[in-house]
């Protein structure tokens, strides 16, 4: 590490970073957020003692100091704003008794993007299964995920789930539904508010004046004519006709399989994507390692990895950093669009 080039410029907007599951590679991750400079003021969400910790393991020689809103940090030094943990944490090994310490730290994050304490949150990655378990799931999910509990913690009735990278924007009508369920999901109510959500933050978050989206048909061939499946014809035409009425630049249905390639994308500035691995793939094969999870529609701007906790990494310094510095990237490139709106 270069300490020279950890000090951001004076007046930045400060992003908080959530460390995330304390057993996975989160802490570690956001300990070489020291690494090199950016264009924001960084402070770390979690218990210093480990990160310290962890740091330490992975051969991050990073100074840990604690977060003062008012102190300028000095060049070499990483900003933690100390949550501790509930119960002392071993890389690799999850234990349920720290599930609501995570939640505190997205809780934290939260309210401070609420308040405007910070101008955005990026968040490392949790485990689902354990913060069930930690808070007594028994046949219904406490937890299904950050862009869920996002929404239902700022008052959102309807986010959008977008992954940037590769060049790619790909927004998902639905996210985590058996693939069964999704013709009868995509109705013509989900799909115009979707589609107005995607308009309006690619507007104000990624500086686009008239974005233009190019919308997967749900069916092979997008129907072809109807002999494949009728969604095409009766849900998502008059849905995309109304709007481009309205003056949205939409593109399709498209049928998905040559929707990716290259002089199809360069006619649009996003993708909409019907359901999770229909869009998901293609991107995630261009971009893993280095793609960011984007949360529309919310009243703040988050960020997040593209990848899970990594248990089988934890603690051993081989984790990739990339899709958390891309994460650090994006978030403070739409700080900067939203404020120049």
């Amino acid at each position: 590490m270069n300490p020279n080039h950890a000090r951001p410029p004076a007046g930045s907007p400060l992003i908080a970073v959530t460390s995330g599951e304390p057993a996975g590679v989160g802490p570690e991750l956001c300990a070489r957020l020291a690494d090199r400079a950016w264009a924001a003021r960084l402070v770390v969400l979690g218990d210093i003692d480990m990160m310290r910790e962890r740091a330490a393991a992975a051969g991050c020689g990073v100074r840990l100091v604690p977060f003062e809103a008012a102190a300028q940090p000095a060049a070499g030094t990483l900003d933690v704003l100390h949550l501790p943990l509930a119960q002392r944490s071993r890389p690799g090994r999850l234990d349920p008794a720290n599930a609501r310490y995570v939640l505190g730290l997205l809780d934290r994050a939260i309210d401070g993007c609420m308040r405007g304490e910070f101008a955005a949150m990026v968040t490392a990655p949790v485990h689902k299964g354990v913060i069930c378990e930690g808070l007594g799931a028994r046949d219904t999910l406490p937890f299904s995920g950050h862009t869920e509990y996002l929404a239902e913690h700022t008052g959102t009735p309807r986010v959008v789930m977008m992954l940037v990278g590769g060049g790619m924007r790909v927004a998902l009508a639905t996210t985590h539904l058996p693939l069964a369920a999704v013709p009868a999901a995509i109705t013509p109510a989900l799909l115009e508010e979707t589609l107005r959500i995607v308009h309006r933050d690619l507007v104000r978050h990624f500086g686009l004046v008239a974005p233009r989206i190019l919308v997967a048909g749900l069916n092979p061939h997008a129907g072809e004519g109807g002999h494949m499946g009728r969604e095409e014809i009766e849900v998502m035409g008059p849905v995309l006709a109304r709007l481009r009425a309205e003056g949205l630049h939409l593109l399709g249905p498209l049928p998905a399989d040559t929707l990716f390639v290259p002089h199809t994308l360069e006619r649009g500035d996003a993708v909409l994507a019907m359901y999770h691995d229909q869009g998901l793939p293609v991107l995630k094969h261009a971009s893993f390692g280095g793609g960011v999870n984007v949360t529309l529609g919310l009243p703040i701007i988050r960020t997040s990895v593209d990848h899970g906790t990594a248990l089988d990494l934890a603690g051993s310094g081989r984790a990739d950093a990339g899709s958390l510095f891309a994460a650090v990237d994006l978030a403070t490139a739409m700080v900067a669009a939203r404020a120049a709106a």
